[in-house]
Order: C-alpha cells, then structure tokens, then sequence
C-alpha cells in the first residue's frame, strides 16, 4: 500500500465544492471517480481543504491510499488524461502513510478579489466579486488590521459548522488595490482590490464572512471602530454578509 500526494488546480466554476455531495458534482467526488477508473479501487480522496462551492484553488492538497503499484508520474498522467480541463494535477508524490493533508497543514493562505467598478471584465467575470459602489479601502484596512493574531472566530463562522473549537491565529491580512490583472501574455485593467489572508487554519466561510464584512466596511455600512466588537462578540449575525464565492482562491498550503 502506498499513499500519493497530490497538488491540484481548478476552476471551481462549474463544482459544487470540494467535498462529496449527494446528486451534486463536487471536486472530490471527480477525482475518486477518475482514480477507481486508473487503479480499479475506490480510493477516499482527502482534502486539505473543504473549498466552498465556485471557490478555486492554484495548489490544493490531497492524498489518498493504493496498493497499485502505479507510479505518482504514471498516476499524474492518466489523472489528467482523464480529469476535466478544469481540474489539472500539478505535481503527484509518495508520502508516509501516517500523512494527513488536513491535520498536518501548518498554515493556509487564500486570496480574494473584487472588482470595484461598474461593470465585470468579460475574462475575469467568473473569478472576481463586482461592487459598483466606491470602497473605502482606508476604512477597510483600519478594520482589518483588528483580526491578525490568536482569536476566537466564531463571529465569522459559517451558520451549520461542526467545529468545536472556534479559535484560529490568523497570521496576516493585507489588502492592497490593483490598477490591472495579468491575464494570458497581457492584462485586464480595471479597479481591483485584492485580500490576502494566511492563518493555521480557517473556520467555514470565515475568509468570504470578513470579506462581506470588511466590504461592508468600505461601503460605509459598518463603521471601521465596530471591527473589534464584532470579533469579541463571537456572534455571526453581528458580521457581514458572506461574499460570494466565485472571487476566492485557495492559494497555498505550508507544510
């Protein structure tokens, strides 16, 4: 038996998330469909992380178990000979059998992009949050400068969540705006704001409920001084709405 790690990209346009969902066609569910068809097993695929339906990803992990005797370079070419163009296998490796993607994770870091303008690029539309009213991105930093460290998240929890343990360090956030895209050997111009976030680990919907959050910020609806109280409050309907998920990333993981 041997245990495969693999990096994975895809436009989560078209998946209804990661994890395997009834009557729903999910990014897991592919990859364990496309894997039984290369080593005749049904192998349970595990994510690093549970990306949220429309949510994208340029270097999720997951790892599943084999007793074929099928190479990671083998396993990586017939994966994306089978895989959707959508879903491409960056890199496949051998790991130790005790390695677990989610628990061994040292830190996350995800990206969100909006497009504050009045009108979506027609390239970027699929990828990029549009809201036509001005941002206040001063505002919007002030608040967001609150959330770094060692914090009960419970305020930016997704409603539905089994998680225990609501606390989570977030390492670092940091929102900068952006004048253009590089796309293909070119670039979209537009106006763009651009969230990065890295923590040790993320609650569900926590990165897109301080997105919604902090653009509520910038639209003038919730005052920059509440930030702190909403995160003391550890109550979700003190928050913001939840962002959509099309303008997130999964951008990497550290091991």
């Amino acid at each position: 038996m041997q245990k495969i790690r693999l990096i994975i990209e895809y436009d989560g346009t078209g998946y209804h998330g990661w994890q395997l969902q009834r009557n729903e066609v999910t990014i897991q569910g592919i990859l364990e469909d496309r894997i039984r068809n290369i080593t005749g097993e049904l192998s349970r695929v595990m994510g690093a992380s549970r990306t949220d339906a429309g949510v994208h990803a340029l270097g999720q992990v997951a790892a599943f178990s084999t007793s074929s005797d099928l190479g990671p370079e083998r396993i990586q070419q017939a994966l994306n000979a089978l895989l959707p163009s959508d879903i491409r296998i960056l890199d496949a490796s051998i790991v130790n059998n005790t390695f677990q993607p989610r628990d061994d994770a040292l830190r996350k870091r995800y990206f969100y992009i909006i497009a504050n303008q009045n009108s979506s690029s027609g390239f970027l539309f699929r990828y990029a949050w549009l809201i036509r009213q001005p941002l206040d991105l001063k505002s919007m930093r002030t608040a967001g400068a609150v959330l770094p460290g060692l914090h009960d998240f419970s305020s930016f929890m997704g409603t539905g969540s089994g998680i225990k343990n609501p606390v989570r360090e977030l390492l670092s956030l940091e929102i900068r705006s952006m004048k253009k895209i590089s796309f293909m050997t070119g670039g979209v111009k537009g106006n763009f704001i651009k969230i990065t976030v890295e923590a040790n680990g993320f609650l569900r919907h926590m990165v897109r409920n301080i997105v919604g959050t902090l653009a509520e910020v910038g639209r003038g609806k919730i005052s920059a001084d509440r930030m702190k109280e909403i995160l003391l409050s550890c109550d979700r309907k003190c928050a913001g709405p939840t962002a959509p998920g099309n303008g997130l990333f999964l951008e990497r993981i550290t091991y």
